[in-house]
């Protein structure tokens, strides 16, 4: 669970709004090349190569569940630990701090939504914000 009073990046996939832990973000830039890699899930899109080290690219909009839309026009690069990722939005709108009274567990029925990777969920405005859990993004090992 993401603690609170815990600022946090707000991204937007399709009409869906996300937050990351602002303590796991590295920088956000435009979209650079990714070069597609076979077998990858298929939430991973590639790798990109970022200040001269090859990061593996994942799509917000995969492991949500968002309509898979245009291209990405922003990546979000995230240090968990040792271990990078960026992450291919469509935009990145601003810093928000998570207020306890607004968040929420994932009910029972959306445990399993998000692929283990929403942590919680709370309003922000009109629309419904993924509290997004970064470790889950960034496995500690590869899959058997």
């Amino acid at each position: 669970m993401i603690p609170t009073g815990l600022p946090t990046l707000v991204l937007t996939v399709g009409s869906r709004a996300c937050a990351i832990p602002l303590t796991h973000v590295i920088e956000t830039m435009r979209p650079l090349p990714i070069e597609s890699v076979a077998d990858m899930p298929p939430f991973v899109l590639g790798v990109s190569i970022v200040r001269g080290a090859p990061i593996p690219v994942v799509s917000v909009s995969a492991l949500v569940g968002a309509p898979a839309g245009r291209p990405p026009t922003r990546f979000v690069t995230l240090l968990v630990d040792t271990r990078s990722v960026v992450l291919a939005v469509d935009a990145v709108e601003g810093i928000v701090t998570l207020d306890a009274a607004t968040l929420e567990a994932m009910p029972p029925l959306l445990a399993h939504a998000g692929a283990g990777v929403v942590a919680a969920i709370a309003p922000l405005d009109d629309r419904l914000l993924l509290v997004l859990q970064a470790a889950r993004i960034v496995p500690t090992r590869e899959p058997s």
